[in-house]
């Protein structure tokens, strides 16, 4: 089988990280995004996984060499000349999926959730048509596209985008398992597979709907990747994973994730929902709580870090507090007893004063 994983955006949501990385590369829960997506496809077979592709494409065919060795899958790259939306890209492949009589997946690349890929493709084969998208409930569907089904029925009958009354619950989870026959509606050009494809697939009959299961978040801003990071930590129940001996005075308050190589140092207070990444520095008596620090960072002595995500080789001054989806990009430096209230600070910057209202800092 193969799958199709959307990458081509431009991760603009997700800045100042992206700047650094492209979106599929940014860590979540210590492993770029889009491996936990290849390691779950590569579980039901998946062969050859396609990234479709329009921004920094040469750090994204550096990143999947290693991938490509240590997964035994192949990985082609589809480069957009310009964005394509979420169904040109599948029109610019048409040849290498339409090689195959065998369904193919398609993933937005920012979707984390426990991917019940067997599922879909079992679901798929059962009902016979020529789409599946996986379903999820949310709390609020008005700020979402409904997915509404017929009575007692897999089938899909429309799409309601943004409602104002409550209609249902249930939305596009941003992933599918599609049948060749497919490819047929798309043209290689800018085209919206949510607004140009699946509202005629289901005016035709053809397409289905499968809840998810379990949780689900899209963690392409800073926000949802935190609340997506406590999610998932809860999900695999995230315990403390460091190798280093902890002393006794460190309290840990599960779930959380701590890289082996990194350090904790003592009379700290770490949790809930935390991921430290590779080589991060946690000096004496730090606060961490709905963060992130990732490789490399340093959070000094006294330092509290809440709701907030410390970025590579960055690092909070001793008595500095961080909060309110504060992002530090890579290599950015705040000083001592410093308070950030929702900053989001560009890479290779320093903070030498409070910042009061979130705002960026260039």
């Amino acid at each position: 089988m193969k799958a199709v994983i959307l990458v081509g955006g431009f991760g603009t949501r997700l800045r100042p990280l992206t700047f650094s990385k492209p979106k599929p590369l940014v860590d979540f829960c210590n492993r770029p995004m889009i491996m936990h997506q290849i390691e779950a496809l590569v579980k039901v077979g998946v062969d050859e996984v396609i990234l479709a592709v329009n921004y920094q494409p040469e750090v994204m065919l550096s990143a999947m060499k290693a991938v490509e060795a240590e997964y035994k899958v192949k990985i082609t790259f589809s480069i957009e000349g310009e964005p394509l939306g979420t169904a040109g890209p599948l029109g610019l492949v048409r040849d290498v999926l339409e090689a195959s009589d065998q369904p193919f997946f398609v993933l937005n690349s920012d979707v984390i959730c426990p991917f019940p890929f067997q599922k879909l493709v079992d679901f798929h084969r059962a009902h016979g048509g020529e789409g599946t998208i996986l379903t999820t409930p949310v709390t609020d569907p008005s700020k979402y596209g409904v997915v509404l089904c017929q009575p007692e029925s897999s089938e899909i009958a429309r799409f309601v985008e943004k409602p104002k009354n409550y209609v249902g619950n249930q939305i596009n989870a941003g992933i599918y398992i599609l049948s060749p026959s497919v490819l047929k509606r798309i043209h290689p050009r800018p085209m919206s597979i949510e607004k140009d494809v699946f509202p005629h697939m289901a005016a035709a009959g053809t397409l289905h709907a499968v809840p998810l299961e379990g949780f689900w978040a899209d963690v392409g801003q800073p926000a949802d990747f935190l609340t997506g990071m406590a999610l998932y930590l809860d999900s695999i129940h995230a315990n403390v994973t460091s190798a280093n001996q902890l002393d006794p005075s460190v309290e840990i308050i599960g779930p959380v994730m701590i890289d082996p190589s990194a350090t904790i140092a003592p009379n700290c207070k770490i949790g809930p929902n935390v991921v430290i990444g590779p080589d991060a520095h946690i000096q004496r008596g730090v606060r961490l709580s709905h963060c992130v620090a990732m490789r490399g960072s340093v959070v000094k002595d006294h330092a509290c870090v809440r709701n907030s995500i410390v970025g590579w080789y960055s690092s909070v001054g001793r008595w500095s507090r961080l909060e309110n989806v504060t992002v530090l990009g890579e290599d950015v430096h705040v000083a001592d007893e410093v308070y950030v209230n929702g900053g989001s600070v560009l890479p290779h910057k320093s903070v030498g004063a409070n910042i009061l209202t979130p705002q960026i800092v260039m």
